[in-house]
C-alpha cells in the first residue's frame, strides 16, 4: 500500500523548534518532507540549518513573484541548498515560469495559485472579476504551457486542476481538527486525497501541542 505523502508546515523561526518537528514526525506510516516558508528562510539561522539537512525531502516555499531575470537569480543563488521543490506564483507570468524552469535542475518547481486564505470576496476586492474556480483553471493551463512540476492548489480545486495537470499537485489548507484558523478554503486529509491530491502540507494541526500524538492522531484518520 503506498504511503500518503504529508509536508510538514515548519512554521517557526526557532531551531529547537524545528528540530523537534523533524524528530517527533518521524514514523514509517507516512512519507514526510518539510515546508520552510518566508519565516525561517529569512531568519538569521534558517539558512545555515537548511544547508546542512540530509536526506529529508526539503520544500522551500518562497512563492517567487517577480520578473523573469529576478526569479531566475534567486533560483541560482538558492542552488546550493540542495532543496527537493521551490515554489513560484504563476500570477508572475509565462515569460518568467518559463526562465524559472529553464534554470531549475533537479529542483521541481511548484506553480502556486489563488492562495488558500483567498475566497470570492477578497478577489473582488483585490481586482478580480472572475471566481476562484475559474482562475485556478486558467492558472493550471499557464502551468502545463511552462512545463512546471507541481501545482499548489486547494483541496477543493484539484478534482479541476487534475482535467488538465497531470503531475504533481500539493494541497494546503488542510485540517483534521475544527480550526481552520486563517484559512478560508479547506478540506481534510481524507477528502483531499479523495479529490485527487498527491501532497498534503500540515502545519498547525501537526506542530501545535505534542507533535507526536497529533502525527498519530493524522495516521488514524486516514485509515479509518
Amino acid at each position: 500500500m503506498k504511503k500518503s505523502k504529508i509536508f510538514v508546515a515548519c512554521d517557526t523561526t526557532k531551531l529547537l523548534k524545528i528540530k523537534n518537528i523533524i524528530k517527533e514526525t518521524q514514523n514509517n506510516k507516512l512519507k514526510i518532507g518539510y515546508k520552510f516558508g518566508l519565516e525561517f528562510l529569512n531568519s538569521k539561522n534558517g539558512r545555515i540549518f537548511l544547508s546542512k539537512v540530509k536526506k529529508k525531502i526539503i520544500f522551500a516555499d518562497l512563492k517567487l513573484h517577480d520578473i523573469p531575470n529576478t526569479c531566475v537569480s534567486t533560483i541560482k543563488a538558492i542552488k546550493d541548498l540542495k532543496v527537493n521543490y521551490l515554489t513560484i506564483h504563476i500570477s508572475s507570468g509565462l515569460d518568467a515560469l518559463k526562465a524559472a524552469k529553464k534554470v531549475s535542475g533537479k529542483i521541481k518547481l511548484i506553480g502556486v495559485t489563488v492562495l488558500t486564505s483567498l475566497d470570492n470576496k477578497a478577489l473582488r476586492e483585490i481586482g478580480f472579476n472572475k471566481n476562484v474556480k475559474k482562475i485556478v483553471l486558467h492558472q493550471a493551463k499557464l502551468a502545463n504551457k511552462a512545463k512546471l512540476d507541481a501545482i499548489v492548489c486547494s483541496a477543493q480545486e484539484v478534482k479541476i486542476v487534475r482535467k488538465i495537470f497531470k503531475k504533481e499537485i500539493i494541497t494546503p489548507g488542510i485540517r483534521f481538527t475544527s480550526k481552520i484558523n486563517d484559512q478560508k478554503r479547506v478540506l481534510t486529509p481524507k477528502e483531499a486525497y479523495a479529490n485527487g491530491a498527491d501532497w498534503l502540507v500540515i502545519g498547525r494541526d501537526l506542530t501545535k501541542g505534542n507533535i507526536k500524538k497529533n502525527t498519530q492522531s493524522l495516521i488514524d484518520h486516514l485509515s479509518q
